[in-house]
């Protein structure tokens, strides 16, 4: 947090014109437990396991991950992009990495209102995704205009409301959970 924009897009054009990829800014970073964490995910909270998670937000990729743990529903790898509104690699991005992981049997997307990365995700899903997809949207009380916890997170226009979001996942095949407490039940179901 706190890098300036322009810095941040100077940062991911010279990424981009090396073939890097760039997570973030603003992200919790990655954790494949027992294996790698790059960043603040607090490793009580994940355990070895096949769901891949990827998540616009810090504090929900933790309350996820933890939920599962509880469920004994281990993590692939969880991915933080980071709240925005630019990103280094995006929802789509880390599908893509996710359908090409072996380890990874089942994704979770975790969004939230603002910005359109989550229909760019739902056109991803439709067309490429083989593994399914559990996909949790926060924000569906979320008045237009409002700021909910971070830059990307700001209702502007139609595509940016939950239930567009919503919308566009459960028709490019996505499972939607209501809430967190809701996904490990979803995953048994997939099994």
């Amino acid at each position: 947090e706190g890098i300036p924009e322009l810095d941040i897009l100077n940062i991911l054009r010279s990424a981009a014109l090396q073939g890097t990829n760039v997570l973030g800014p603003d992200t919790p970073g990655l954790i494949s437990p027992g294996k790698c964490k790059l960043g603040v995910h607090p490793q009580t909270m994940f355990l070895e396991g096949h769901v891949g998670i990827v998540s616009k937000s810090g504090s929900l990729s933790y309350e996820v991950g933890r939920v599962l743990t509880q469920n004994g529903m281990g993590q692939s790898t969880v991915v933080g992009i980071g709240g925005g509104p630019i990103w280094g690699l995006s929802q789509e991005a880390v599908l893509q990495k996710f359908e090409e992981d072996p380890e990874t049997t089942v994704v979770v997307l975790l969004g939230e209102v603002g910005g359109r990365l989550e229909h760019d995700a739902a056109k991803y899903i439709r067309h490429h995704m083989k593994k399914p997809v559990i996909a949790l949207i926060v924000g569906r009380t979320a008045p237009a205009g409002a700021q909910m916890g971070h830059a990307g997170a700001i209702i502007e226009g139609q595509e940016a409301t939950a239930s567009s979001k919503i919308k566009a996942l459960e028709n490019a095949g996505a499972v939607i959970a209501r809430n967190s407490t809701e996904i490990p039940e979803l995953i048994k179901e997939m099994e």
